[in-house]
């Protein structure tokens, strides 16, 4: 096996796909990545959850395929100068990595060890720009639930209709959700669980530019394909919440807040709380402004946001870090908080144009004012 490479691309694949290689595992070559060489230079790393594989421009001489310990090959490529690095590998999995003056011998393990990564039936499919799915990604994951309790709400439901996509994540005290139009769309309507960590690796792979990604769904997985990269994970089995029926809509009391000048407020009185001294953050809706404050064993903290619009005096608690993200993965200038009662949830959305993003915040029970 034998071939030449930019050191610059080189890296960027190992850095790509050595986020799928298990740190630690029973099968040694998991902790590897499979280079396989022919008409061209493929990298894959697997992590029996979720595979990223993808194509490197390469000058192949020589074809094979062998494995190299993730760790080590991308740490030596790193080091070497910037310069076209040379590969080679013998029959008995010694390698050999030169660039510049510099010279590496390594071993490698046969690629026979090395599982195939899952194939993927084309059942349904549909193609997205990257920078739309990567923004929408950004705008749900931080509400994918890390309870292991319900497997299901630990990834972001897709649904595609004709309508468009529709993501959504809950974790049990917030609920996400965007919404964009699509362009083209194979196999009619369909839905999915994706997982929270492979979406995150989604995330870093699309890059913020107008080309097309396209999302294939199998029988047991799912394929993202971004450029010359694929990501294949595993698709979550279960019963995702009903959130249609979750969100409540009829709500008395509607608010106009400026996103950046309610995060600033929630900021400054938040600075009180930490992970010893936890408290809610305590808002009292009143006419054209909310009073904010928040008070621990390392002080009280208080201040005033305007807003337009009527709270009617409605007090209400949030957890500041629930109610911050909500605010500040929203997409829009200024939102409309939706509010009911001091138990009821708090629903976010646009103020102008169409509602392509809603969030929902459960609050804190208040002990009596202090």
């Amino acid at each position: 096996m034998k071939f030449s490479c930019e050191k610059a691309l080189l890296q960027s694949a190992i850095a790509i796909t050595s986020r799928a290689v298990a740190a630690k595992s029973s099968i040694p070559a998991l902790e590897g990545l499979l280079l396989r060489a022919d008409s061209q230079l493929t990298i894959s790393g697997y992590n029996l959850q979720t595979g990223i594989r993808t194509k490197v421009s390469a000058d192949v001489t020589e074809s094979g395929e062998i494995v190299l310990n993730a760790r080590l090959f991308g740490d030596i490529i790193r080091r070497m100068p910037d310069d076209v690095v040379t590969f080679s590998a013998d029959d008995k999995q010694v390698v050999h990595l030169s660039c510049g003056d510099a010279d590496f011998d390594i071993l490698g393990l046969s690629a026979a060890d090395y599982p195939e990564l899952p194939q993927v039936e084309d059942e349904f499919s549909v193609s997205i720009q990257q920078k739309l799915l990567r923004a929408m990604i950004e705008e749900t994951a931080f509400a994918v639930s890390t309870n292991e309790s319900r497997p299901i709400h630990t990834g972001a439901l897709f649904e595609i209709t004709d309508q468009g996509l529709t993501m959504v994540a809950v974790d049990g005290f917030r609920l996400a959700i965007r919404r964009e139009p699509l362009e083209k769309i194979d196999g009619g309507s369909f839905s999915f669980v994706a997982p929270g960590n492979a979406l995150n690796e989604v995330k870093n792979i699309c890059s913020d530019v107008e080309d097309l990604a396209a999302v294939t769904l199998g029988k047991s997985h799912i394929l993202f394909e971004v450029g010359d990269t694929e990501l294949i994970c595993r698709r979550l089995e279960g019963e995702f919440l009903d959130y249609k029926n979750a969100i409540p809509r009829k709500n008395p009391i509607t608010v106009v807040a400026d996103t950046k000048s309610l995060i600033e407020s929630i900021d400054r009185v938040s600075v009180v709380i930490s992970e010893k001294q936890k408290s809610p953050v305590r808002c009292l809706f009143d006419h054209d402004k909310v009073l904010l404050s928040a008070k621990t064993g390392s002080g009280e903290a208080k201040d005033i946001c305007r807003l337009s619009g009527d709270g009617g005096g409605l007090e209400i608690g949030f957890n500041n870090r629930y109610l911050m993200e909500a605010l500040r993965y929203a997409p829009a200038d200024t939102v409309k908080i939706e509010l009911n009662t001091g138990v009821s949830p708090a629903i976010i959305v646009p103020t102008e144009g169409e509602e392509n993003f809603l969030y929902m915040v459960l609050p804190v029970r208040l002990k009596s004012a202090e």
